[in-house]
């Protein structure tokens, strides 16, 4: 009878186990790669998915977006200067038996791809476009790395170069150039402003010279907002026309 309960027990034990080991759930977000012999069957998932125990094998896979940080890279641009080039690689599986098969570790052959990729692009362009073109530089890192780990079953979702290190020196010679051409700039504006200016004043003087009493007005008027200044001189002004009664020396 306890010899009974005891093959009973066991018998269940090894059904439990092997239960356990036939049934596997697969979260939305992953997806089973299942191995028969060691030949690859397909991907299976999400949801309840059964293998025969011992012979099946399975690898989970994510098809999450992953996001790695790239380390900063020494680049030495096109017009030879050295910086430090820091990069956000934003990457997902979309077949998960290529990424099982066609590469040893997915994550860290992208992951050194991504890095070679930005050290080539990034030394091909120059200072200023690597500073000021950012966004042409991301789509063609992305545009790269994406069409080489397509074999992988890997898309890159984006490239995104978060910082550029520039030594000392650099960041001084560039922000002396800022400066020279911010006082370019105020010059070229200072300068149009007076050519504005003597435009105004030259047509003013014309319409003043036209009219009859034109000047004496106007000095009438300036001289009514220099009385307004504290100060004790005293003006009398002249009519310009009365030099019209005087004959000319010519």
């Amino acid at each position: 009878m306890i010899y009974n309960w005891i093959t009973t027990i066991i018998a269940a034990f090894i059904i439990l186990f092997i239960l356990t080991s036939a049934i596997k759930i697969i979260p939305e977000y992953e997806r089973a790669v299942l191995f028969r012999l060691g030949r690859l069957i397909n991907a299976k998932g999400p949801g309840l998915v059964l293998i025969i125990p011992f012979i099946d094998r399975i690898i989970r896979i994510s098809l999450r977006v992953i996001v790695f940080d790239v380390p900063p890279q020494e680049v030495i641009t096109r017009d030879n200067v050295t910086c430090r080039v820091n990069a956000v690689l934003f990457y997902r599986v979309v077949a998960p038996d290529k990424a099982v098969v066609n590469v040893e570790d997915f994550h860290e052959a992208t992951n050194q791809l991504a890095q070679t990729t930005i050290r080539s692009i990034a030394g091909t362009a120059e200072l200023d476009h690597l500073l000021s073109q950012r966004e042409k530089l991301n789509q063609t890192i992305q545009q790269i790395v994406d069409d080489a780990t397509d074999p992988w079953g890997i898309k890159v979702v984006g490239v995104e170069i978060k910082d550029v290190v520039l030594p000392s020196e650099m960041t001084r010679a560039i922000a002396r150039q800022a400066e020279a051409e911010r006082g370019r700039r105020a010059a070229i504006i200072q300068a149009e402003g007076e050519r504005q200016a003597a435009e105004k004043l030259a047509q003013a003087s014309e319409i003043l010279t036209g009219a009859s009493g034109g000047l004496t007005l106007r000095m009438l008027r300036s001289l009514s907002e220099v009385a307004n200044a504290p100060n004790t001189t005293v003006l009398f002004p002249l009519p310009v026309e009365i030099r019209k009664l005087f004959p000319s020396s010519d």
